[in-house]
């Protein structure tokens, strides 16, 4: 991995490991999260990446002080994703001959271990890699070696969302490649954290599915030493489900972690602000955040990841990922950590997502003789392992996403998703009592409508 580019060679991971020790404890993001869980504290943090070193350094800085993020990431550009470092190059020196962007996130392995080592000194908070592609392992040696403690992805969750043709074997061979790096640095005495990603698609993704996916990506992540793992879940913008969703999935994945014997295991909760259409007015964008960050807090989320006012525009600025993250933290420092009382719809959704979970999980496992990486791989073939609006072309995309008359997601199609049914058929209902209101029928068009509903519903005369 370390010979596909010239920087792979300044790796020394002895030197990697006693460079992390001299670190600030205050530094290292595997125990920030850790005492956040300790003190029912909800962490904050965006997305940002740029072409040029400089300006990186700028933007983290920035993040930090004006925006209070907790920790402050570094977003790879698509090039980097796809492993094509010569044109990430070409994008660097472009970029300073025209004075204007042509990447779209920061070239971590272009720069390399040295200098991306001056970004983490210049801050006195944690930093996170979020590559953004199963194509992650020379990002991970040198992040690590630079001196970030996080990185974001997942084997089977990055590979259905993010590529057309590569197999899920190879994706999880990948993040395998990964995890094994991080349980070695931890073993050395150096923590990292590692989060699962949910599916940040822009699309309607159904709760069970993202936890039955995050909990098998967790178990691979364990079964390579991996002992501290956060497993994220997108937000629906419903707060019944989302809630629910966020309650119930730390609670199932400790089943599935006891049941093979991981009982000593750090998980916390990752909440990811709405990834669909935004509406482009500014004013119902920051409505969208705030409506996030309560989301968080009232699902005991250990960290979010914000959104901002620009994601209709094009790459956000500064400011606006400021603004995204003030927004998100006077939020959550107004609802003072009050949570939901418990009541019957809640856990109504609670019990239904968790049977959906149970299901698709159990089925995978078995599908894979117990193994969770040979289970998600024949569960994919079969279908019985699935989401909507995949590009990967191993991905039945069979399920289709609606929402109900009250904005949860249901399936207006399940696929061969091995889902109980009295599910099944509770998901009808609300979706015909949704038609019922509307007088329309449930048809695909439903299901259409509803990807790009919540930019339009805000802007409508």
């Amino acid at each position: 991995m370390l010979a596909k580019w010239p920087t792979g060679g300044e790796v020394d991971l002895d030197e990697a490991v006693r460079y992390h020790k001299a670190m600030p404890a205050g530094k290292n993001l595997a125990l920030l999260v850790q005492k956040a869980r300790a003190a029912g504290e909800t962490l904050i943090y965006p997305r940002g990446g740029v072409a040029l070193l400089e300006d990186q350094g700028r933007l983290m800085l920035g993040l930090a002080t004006e925006g209070t993020a907790d920790f402050v990431p570094s977003t790879t550009d698509s090039y980097t994703r796809n492993e094509s470092y010569e044109r990430a190059e070409y994008g660097i020196e472009k970029t300073k001959s025209t004075g204007k962007s042509a990447l779209n996130g920061f070239p971590i392995v272009n720069y390399g271990v040295g200098k991306c080592r001056g970004l983490v000194e210049a801050l006195k908070v944690p930093a996170m890699v979020l590559p953004g592609t199963p194509m992650v392992p020379l990002i991970a040696e040198i992040g690590f070696a630079a001196g970030y403690t996080g990185l974001l992805g997942g084997g089977i969750s990055d590979t259905i969302r993010f590529t057309k043709e590569l197999t899920p074997a190879q994706g999880i061979r990948n993040y395998q490649y990964v995890d094994r790096l991080v349980a070695y640095y931890a073993e050395q005495g150096v923590p990292i954290h590692r989060e699962q990603t949910g599916f940040l698609t822009g699309t309607l993704i159904p709760p069970g599915i993202a936890i039955a996916i995050g909990i098998l990506d967790c178990l691979l992540a364990a079964s390579q030493g991996v002992r501290h793992y956060s497993i994220g879940l997108g937000q629906n913008l419903n707060i019944v489900q989302d809630v629910a969703a966020l309650r119930v999935l730390p609670e199932v994945c400790r089943e599935y972690l006891h049941r093979f014997g991981y009982d000593d295991f750090f998980l916390g909760i990752g909440s990811h602000q709405w990834m669909g259409a935004f509406p482009r007015d500014a004013a119902e964008a920051m409505g969208i955040i705030g409506m996030g960050a309560a989301i968080a807090v009232l699902g005991n989320a250990t960290h979010v990841c914000t959104k901002t006012s620009h994601e209709a525009l094009g790459v956000p600025t500064l400011e606006a990922n400021v603004a995204g993250l003030r927004t998100t933290r006077k939020v959550i420092g107004l609802m003072r950590r009050y949570r939901l009382p418990e009541g019957p719809e809640v856990s109504a959704e609670m019990a239904v997502i968790g049977r959906e979970v149970r299901s698709v999980v159990d089925s995978v496992l078995a599908m894979g003789d117990g193994d969770p990486g040979k289970g998600a791989i024949r569960g994919l073939e079969a279908g019985i392992l699935d989401i909507p609006w995949s590009p990967n072309v191993f991905v039945a995309n069979k399920v289709m996403p609606a929402r109900d008359y009250s904005g949860a997601i249901r399936y207006y199609d399940a696929g061969n998703l091995p889902l109980p049914q009295d599910i099944k058929d509770y998901h009808r209902r609300k979706l015909e009592e949704r038609a019922d209101r509307e007088g329309r029928k449930v048809d695909i068009t439903m299901a259409l409508d509803d990807v790009s509903e919540i930019a339009k519903l805000l802007t409508a005369e």
